[in-house]
């Protein structure tokens, strides 16, 4: 595992260039493509939330698919943005920004309106507006505006939901209902690409993630889910025409953590003294303490964890670049401490109980995490 933390290079070789990099590709004006895709008036970008680029080198046996894909010329790496969770990545690609500029900065953070608690970012909260979260222009409204058809294939139940809103609004939303109808999905998708004279459409797949949290990423369940979606990959570029490029990518990696890797916050003496909040996931917490006592959380957080953890506090991980460019209405979602793990272990919380269900996880920096696939076919 990774000696020091995975640091995006925003700018240069991350999940936010993709779109951007789409944009250069379509020939619009003002985009710029740090990537290197080739030329195209349409474009298909198909997400497969938790697809890994470690992940599916070591499974290419179980998708040829992809696995070819990944030879291809102008396939390669980039990473997801941090933390390494889907609420943030895929904001990121929606929107085209850094973590610190649109502000979905992590799976849990201190409520935008609301100091005393935590917004869920994948649940959301009913009656809160995405523009109160994630006021910005996103990559999608900005492409629309400048001519493109772009389109969002997702499941029936994302529309109009608050992370939708928030990271992928400006896309026609074209509903699945059933997102194992796999002839209904391609068909969309194809019908969407030959849209307007230049198109970008965009599709979600989560299946793996949900297969990897349950059972792991190394279970016979990942490997058969992962097979379908190399099934579901190789069929949509079959039925796609020739002038149209798709583009396969993941929003971050995952890792197993063995229960005997586990440690649980509330059980630690003394490890939630002081905390306003806790939030954040297993392998990436974020802590919140009043000013006077978030040197303490800092120490104690980093004598409990030691090597297992990287413990840092906000003002240190911002000025790594962590989370690139801050904007300052965003800077108080971050927890005064943050808590990224190492290798396989995880912190996780009693006020969780959901969490001690889960095997596969991701949130932290590690290489495993960070590092996703940019397929080109």
């Amino acid at each position: 595992m990774s000696a020091t933390p995975v640091v995006p290079d925003y700018g240069s070789s991350t999940i936010v260039e993709i779109i951007p990099a789409v944009a250069a590709s379509l020939g619009v004006a003002g985009w710029t493509d740090a990537i290197g895709l080739p030329d195209a008036s349409r474009w298909v970008v198909f997400l497969v939330d938790g697809l890994g680029a470690h992940n599916l080198a070591d499974a290419a046996a179980h998708a040829p698919f992809l696995a070819s894909m990944a030879l291809a010329n102008g396939s390669t790496t980039v990473t997801s943005g941090a933390p390494s969770t889907t609420a943030t990545s895929i904001s990121c690609l929606g929107t085209g920004l850094a973590p610190g500029q649109h502000g979905i900065v992590g799976y849990s953070f201190r409520h935008p309106l609301d100091r005393c608690r935590c917004l869920n970012a994948l649940t959301w909260e009913p009656g809160l507006s995405a523009l109160d979260v994630q006021p910005r222009l996103t990559a999608f409204e900005r492409l629309a505006r400048q001519g493109v058809m772009v389109t969002s294939v997702n499941p029936a139940r994302f529309a109009g939901s608050g992370l939708t809103e928030a990271g992928l609004r400006g896309a026609r939303f074209q509903p699945v209902p059933n997102e194992d109808d796999h002839p209904a999905r391609i068909s969309w998708v194809v019908d969407a690409a030959a849209s307007g004279d230049r198109s970008l459409v965009y599709l979600y797949e989560r299946a793996l993630d949900h297969t990897g949290h349950g059972e792991g990423w190394r279970s016979d369940a990942w490997l058969r889910t992962l097979a379908r979606i190399d099934a579901l990959a190789r069929s949509l570029r079959a039925a796609l025409p020739d002038d149209v490029r798709l583009l396969v990518t993941g929003d971050h990696g995952m890792i197993d953590s063995p229960r005997d890797h586990w440690i649980v916050a509330e059980d630690e003496p003394g490890l939630t003294g002081d905390l306003t909040l806790l939030a954040g996931e297993g392998r990436f917490r974020q802590l919140y303490a009043a000013p006077r006592d978030v040197k303490g959380v800092l120490d104690r957080w980093r004598r409990a964890l030691g090597e297992r953890a990287w413990v840092v506090d906000r003002r240190d991980a911002i000025d790594g670049g962590w989370f690139g460019p801050v904007d300052q209405r965003v800077i108080e979602r971050y927890g005064d401490v943050l808590v990224a793990m190492r290798d396989d272990w995880a912190v996780m919380t009693r006020s969780q109980p959901k969490e001690f269900g889960l095997i596969g996880m991701h949130g932290s920096l590690t290489e495993q995490e960070m590092r996703i696939p940019v397929l080109i076919g």
